[in-house]
């Protein structure tokens, strides 16, 4: 039964995550790149002025929102996780230093594609029974699409909610018990025998964080992310730049590596990866998979900001892209490749190389804190997910159903910590891919309302 299930789910997961979906994802972002002029690159100043300067303007939310910076920071640390780290680690063993350019090409138009989510999500956006601000992909197919495309909104909330038990919770607390053994062990303070007994209380220890902060709302989860998300960035992104300068003499040749990579794989990686295509295909879905767009996930979060401006809000999707992928991921890749540490292409790899990568430069002192940035990058995405798991069942039910699913979801952090996970991973990616299906096809028919809120916006503001 089992092998059947994994065959079935195989065959759909090398579909949605193969040529067709990333050509779609690829197309709808470059449609909408053109019907906005390219709004990322030429606004692209302004939408950094724009969202750091709202950062640090201190300001308390109505009543039932967040603050705009705590919405950046709820969608940022579910797309800021574990993917970033051990993600791009395996596009770079199984598509070469070239995958690290097309990641960035994916960013580029997944930039106007965040863009136009966050947009819509703010314009379509609801009030529930609690008072609370409830948007995204199936509220703007709801209140934007006429009605026989209704359909859309209600697979896009049954997707979200199949996928968030394993992409948003359990894999990521797998991540967590991992990282904490992993350090543990490497001081001496944990023996293998007592591995199943440490996962069981780590699991526990989760499963009661996590319900005490989503039980709480959505100002509650805004307060911790934004303390969070910040933290773990700065965090990483000093421990990267350190490397990186410790071995800037290798920097040029690093990026010539990714430039001729991007187009002569073969000549890089000694013949191991030969394919243009493969090397294109692992960093266009890898940069999908860690930012986002064009699954619509995040523009839940940012439907919960106050702010009366969707457009605005919209410029936080160009910089979540920006921050994710073009930043942290870049990073990651610079990690592994200006440490040289030996890179086993065209074998699958994970956050052990990237570890590897830091751990050959500062020593393995440095071990301590990569499994204090992954414990944070693991645990922001759960919380992140978690969101997006109650707004798409209350889209199906309703609010009171919300709390009870919540438990749930916390408690699913105890069979992340104690359970194999290799075909529920699997099939959380599927239902993943899924999600991005609906929210494309009404990103495609609302584009002309994009274009039209956009204009709008820059007529009055006339930045």
């Amino acid at each position: 039964m089992l092998n059947a299930i994994e065959t079935i789910n195989t065959a759909v997961n090398n579909f949605i995550w193969g040529v067709p979906a990333m050509v779609c994802i690829i197309g709808v972002g470059l449609y909408l790149s053109i019907r906005t002029g390219f709004l990322q690159i030429r606004k692209f100043p302004y939408a950094i002025r724009t969202t750091i300067g709202r950062m640090f303007r201190k300001k308390d939310a109505s009543d039932g929102a967040i603050t705009p910076f705590q919405a950046v920071c709820t969608a940022l640390a579910a797309t800021v996780g574990t993917g970033n780290i051990a993600g791009v680690a395996g596009a770079l063993a199984i598509g070469g230093p070239g995958a690290v350019f097309w990641m960035w090409v994916s960013a580029l138009l997944g930039m106007c594609t965040k863009f136009s989510e966050v947009t819509l999500a703010v314009q379509f956006r609801e009030t529930n029974a609690d008072g609370e601000l409830v948007g995204g992909p199936m509220y703007y197919i709801k209140n934007g699409l006429p009605k026989c495309w209704h359909w859309l909104a209600y697979l896009f909330a049954a997707f979200g909610v199949l996928t968030v038990f394993g992409t948003g919770n359990a894999t990521q607390v797998n991540t967590i018990t991992t990282a904490i053994n992993s350090a543990l062990t490497n001081y001496g303070l944990l023996k293998p025998d007592q591995i199943s007994t440490s996962n069981l209380i780590i699991g526990i220890v989760i499963t009661i964080m996590i319900a005490m902060i989503l039980l709480g709302g959505i100002k509650r989860i805004g307060q911790v992310t934004e303390k969070l998300v910040p933290f773990m960035a700065l965090l990483y992104i000093v421990l990267a730049l350190g490397v990186i300068l410790l071995n800037l003499h290798v920097v040029p040749s690093v990026f010539a590596s990714i430039i001729e990579g991007a187009f002569h794989p073969s000549a890089i990686t000694g013949g191991v990866v030969g394919s243009l295509f493969l090397s294109m295909k692992k960093g266009v879905s890898r940069g999908i998979f860690s930012n986002e767009a064009g699954l619509g996930t995040g523009s839940i979060a940012h439907a919960c900001a106050d702010t009366r401006k969707p457009v605005k809000q919209g410029m936080f999707g160009i910089f979540e892209v920006f921050t994710d992928t073009i930043l942290i991921c870049t990073l990651t890749a610079l990690v592994i490749l200006c440490s040289q540490v030996s890179i086993p292409y065209g074998q699958a790899a994970g956050a052990e190389l990237t570890i590897q990568g830091f751990t050959a430069t500062y020593g393995n002192w440095v071990s301590i804190f990569t499994a204090v940035a992954m414990c944070c990058f693991a645990f922001s995405t759960i919380l992140g997910w978690g969101l997006y798991g109650a707004r798409c069942i209350e889209f199906l039910f309703s609010s009171k159903v919300t709390k009870p699913f919540m438990v749930v979801y916390s408690l699913v952090a105890i069979l992340g910590a104690t359970a194999d996970l290799g075909l529920m991973w699997n099939i959380a990616e599927t239902f993943n891919g899924l999600m991005a299906i609906p929210n494309l096809i009404a990103l495609f028919l609302l584009s002309g309302t994009v274009v039209k809120l956009t204009k709008a916006y820059f007529a009055q503001e006339n930045p």
